[in-house]
């Protein structure tokens, strides 16, 4: 393993709680980026996987009849070697099995603690992904699963918890040293990937009545953008019989020297679409770096991503259970709420930012007795409960997938056109922002208080001032931040999931209306001096300047 970065006492300083970012650690783990320290080292997380091992010992009680055993991958970050042996090392040194999968997907991490066979180790009791999904190659981080799902808030502060005081006990290099010798439990390698991907491929043929090449003729490039998820390719669609050239970004390459691998990302989006427009494809397929998000393009190089996508995925499922309720994210249109419950019958429940928040509540459904069989956000995350609630961008592709083919199947001819009809009848806005609204934290209208409190107090604000304006009107059902409709449109304005920011999310029928809907919301927030508003006072500005020349 290679050496560590820093000594042990130079880092005792650690905040491990600063870590949490959510259901997720994330951190620096890369130095060269001025004003970000690293703070994601070896000894750090070889303690985080000391930590998950005494979590997962103390959730899940052993039977005797073997050792626990935990599965780790990673997506194609250059720091991802380095961690991976290194926490490796922190939970076979709590005397638990670790089976080593190298380049993966987050998806597959979560199907390896439910898959059976003891060739390959598996199941796997707990399972780890070293991944920071798409942000820039510096950063990376650990999400954690095992097979109940992904570990939430409450886990992951227990986990960083448990690290710190593993850390704290680590005073010098000898101790360390002692403590990777104490357990005898074993590090292995498998190719968990390709047990993954044949998996999917099974999934299609079956959907197809059992066809070996159920996609032969369909021409379907894939985008990657370096990440994890150049596999789909060659692993999932080729054994279907589709043709993959002009395929892209394949490799991995942690740098990322082509375009972020995000699929809300508009130079991603343009790659994917340039690649199946130049190759004369019938689809295009992108994906994120870690491989739980996804989008698509249609044959005419139209993106099926945001709420493009949500509305082409509720068409497919409730095809497959009428009258299901699908969940979304809180930015979703009001465009998408007509189609999914006037068009397609369904009923839309709209929710929280954050993917689990949206997978946990189309489970909390399901347990009161509301049916529901997708929860996806805006975001490209998607998640369907015949597949265990995981969110996996590869199977969401894969329900398409299944529709070109039993379209064709059917007589309905090939290409992508049968994708394009299933979202026919979607109202989109002419105009659809997002603006981010900043709290500036050393500003003394704060009074040294939180954030929070102070986004609370803008939103409590902002929700009295539209009750006493005729022309707006508050969401009569919301569960994040202040949705209020007027012009035609609506905005939104919440609180960032973890950041000092409000953002603002507008939409509407025109230009001038979403105008409008900025400068309400500008007058709302006066007030509040520590909100920094240039991004939605330059919005209002270039439409002014923009009439005027």
């Amino acid at each position: 393993m290679a050496a560590a970065p820093s000594t042990i006492s130079s880092l005792d300083n650690i905040d491990f709680q600063k870590l949490q970012n959510g259901s997720d650690i994330r951190g620096v783990a890369v130095a060269g980026v001025e004003g970000e320290p690293v703070n994601l080292t070896e000894p750090v997380a070889e303690a985080i996987g000391a930590g998950f091992a005494a979590w997962l010992l103390e959730k899940k009680k052993a039977d005797g009849s073997r050792r626990f055993r935990v599965s780790i991958g990673h997506d194609s970050r250059i720091s991802a070697e380095k961690l991976q042996d290194a926490i490796s090392q922190g939970i076979a040194g709590a005397g638990l099995d670790v089976i080593q999968y190298g380049l993966a997907s987050t998806p597959a991490m979560f199907n390896s603690t439910l898959t059976e066979d003891e060739a390959i180790f598996c199941p796997a009791d707990g399972s780890i992904m070293i991944t920071a999904s798409h942000l820039p190659f510096n950063r990376n981080g650990f999400k954690f699963f095992t097979n109940a799902g992904g570990l939430g808030k409450a886990d992951i502060k227990d986990i960083l918890g448990r690290a710190a005081e593993f850390y704290k006990n680590l005073n010098n290099r000898d101790d360390l040293i002692n403590s990777r010798g104490k357990g005898s439990a074993t590090i292995e390698k498998v190719d968990y990937m390709s047990v993954y991907a044949s998996d999917l491929v099974k999934a299609v043929r079956k959907a197809a009545g059992n066809k070996e090449k159920p996609l032969e003729g369909f021409h379907i490039v894939v985008d990657a953008g370096n990440g994890a998820g150049g596999f789909f390719a060659a692993k999932v669609l080729e054994p279907l019989g589709a043709i993959t050239s002009g395929s892209q970004f394949l490799e991995p390459d942690g740098l990322f020297p082509n375009h972020i691998p995000n699929p809300e990302d508009k130079t991603a989006m343009k790659a994917i679409t340039e690649a199946v427009l130049q190759n004369k494809a019938d689809l295009g397929i992108i994906f994120d770096t870690d491989v739980d998000r996804s989008a698509a393009v249609d044959s005419n190089g139209r993106e099926f991503n945001r709420n493009r996508l949500i509305a082409l995925m509720s068409a497919i499922v409730l095809e497959e259970h009428a009258g299901t309720t699908i969940v979304t994210d809180s930015v979703t249109s009001d465009g998408l709420t007509l189609f999914i419950e006037k068009k397609l019958g369904g009923k839309h429940h709209r929710f929280k930012r954050g993917y689990k928040n949206v997978i946990d509540e189309a489970i909390r459904l399901n347990s009161v007795g509301e049916e529901s069989h997708l929860a996806i956000e805006t975001s490209g995350h998607g998640a369907l409960k015949e597949n265990h609630w995981l969110d996996d961008g590869a199977y969401l592709m894969v329900k398409i997938l299944n529709k070109l083919a039993s379209a064709r199947a059917s007589g309905l001819g090939g290409g992508s056109q049968v994708l394009t009809d299933l979202v026919d009848g979607l109202q989109e806005p002419a105009v659809a922002v997002e603006l981010r609204l900043k709290i500036n934290q050393n500003h003394p209208d704060l009074q040294g208080g939180p954030f929070r409190d102070y986004g609370e107090a803008v939103l409590k604000h902002v929700e009295n001032l539209v009750a006493s304006d005729p022309k707006l009107l508050k969401a009569p059902v919301n569960y994040e931040g202040v949705r209020v409709s007027g012009f035609g449109g609506w905005f939104l304005l919440r609180l960032s999931l973890h950041d000092p920011v409000l953002p603002l999310n507008i939409e509407a029928p025109s230009h001038d209306d979403a105008i409008k809907l900025g400068l309400a919301v500008l007058a709302a927030v006066k007030e509040f001096p520590a909100l920094d508003t240039s991004a939605l006072d330059k919005f209002v500005q270039d439409h002014f300047e923009g009439s005027e020349s």
